[in-house]
């Protein structure tokens, strides 16, 4: 564990890497897929730029077999993502790097006229990278490259930060992450997939870097509102073109540690001031009701 935060590494009985920690962006859109495809591709396009041409490695197909992923596939998918009403894309780098980069965005039409309709549903992607390239490129780069992820979408709202980077949906993984999150509140537990269902305008929690539009910023009195309630050193509130904002909660990502006392006072403060807008009920690792309170309000009570 270095100062900031812990060194997970979880494995599965086979010997493969089930849950590590990292850093993640995560990005929610109340748009329909035809209204965001070439935002989206940009800020995937920035992803890739930043991560090297070998750092993905493999794709889910249409059939959900993983198969290898080139720039001829690339122009494939590009080409789907501006073609299609919604769209589906997972990359991730190889399994013998125990996936420390991923894209996951999952695009949909939202059509107010449709049957299948939902207000709450949204659009969102997603990035994972290594905490090796916090480590070697300092928290200043890597905030910089979260904003330029950010730059192009037209997000309601975003979290940016430490997080257990892990697929949920695989057996045994939730009660893996258990072990851990608890300790260290500061690193995000992310199934976007889920999430998407369900978040609609309101936001996931606090992060290290915690991304606002509309309507949340707004009603909150905009960028100079937000800065009025917000008093712990170190966190500052930038405006971002578009009528949104980035909340940054000191100069590094902290996980916290309840066993020594390091409950992170910045992100309580801005966990009080959230949370009237707050998606609540979740409950992405299958706690019982008591238990999943408790971790949706780990900075609140």
């Amino acid at each position: 564990m270095n100062e900031h935060h812990p060194d997970i590494r979880a494995l599965a009985r086979d010997g493969s890497l089930w849950i590590r920690d990292g850093l993640s962006a995560c990005f929610y859109m109340p748009r329909s897929h035809s209204e965001l495809a070439r935002s989206v591709l940009h800020s995937i396009e920035a992803y890739r730029r930043a991560v090297g041409p070998q750092a993905l490695s493999w794709y889910a197909g249409a059939d959900g077999e993983w198969q290898r992923f080139d720039e001829r596939v690339w122009e494939h998918l590009h080409r789907e993502m501006l073609e299609g009403p919604s769209a589906s894309v997972r990359l991730i780098s190889a399994a013998g790097e125990q996936e420390r980069y991923l894209v996951d965005y999952l695009g949909k039409s939202l059509d107010p006229a449709s049957i299948f309709y939902k207000p709450e549903e949204v659009c969102a992607v997603s990035y994972w990278l290594p905490d090796e390239l916090l480590e070697r490129h300092g928290p200043q780069k890597m905030r910089e490259l979260m904003l330029e992820l950010a730059a192009p979408l037209p997000f309601s709202s975003g979290n940016a930060g430490l997080s257990f980077n892990c697929h949920l949906d695989e057996s045994g993984v939730d009660r893996e992450v258990l072990k851990y999150c608890f300790r260290y509140p500061g690193m995000d537990v992310l199934h976007p997939s889920m999430t998407s269902l369900r978040i609609g305008t309101r936001v996931h929690g606090p992060s290290w870097l915690t991304f606002l539009g509309q309507p949340v910023l707004c009603e909150l009195g905009g960028v100079s509102g937000l800065r009025s309630r917000l008093h712990t050193p170190g966190t500052t509130v930038q405006e971002l073109e578009g009528d949104r904002a980035v909340v940054t909660l000191g100069p590094w990502p902290e996980a916290g540690d309840t066993e020594q006392g390091k409950d992170l006072p910045a992100y309580r403060e801005l966990a009080r001031v959230l949370e009237p807008w707050t998606c609540f009920g979740e409950n992405l690792l299958g706690l019982d009701p008591d238990e999943a309170r408790r971790w949706e309000r780990r900075f609140l009570d």
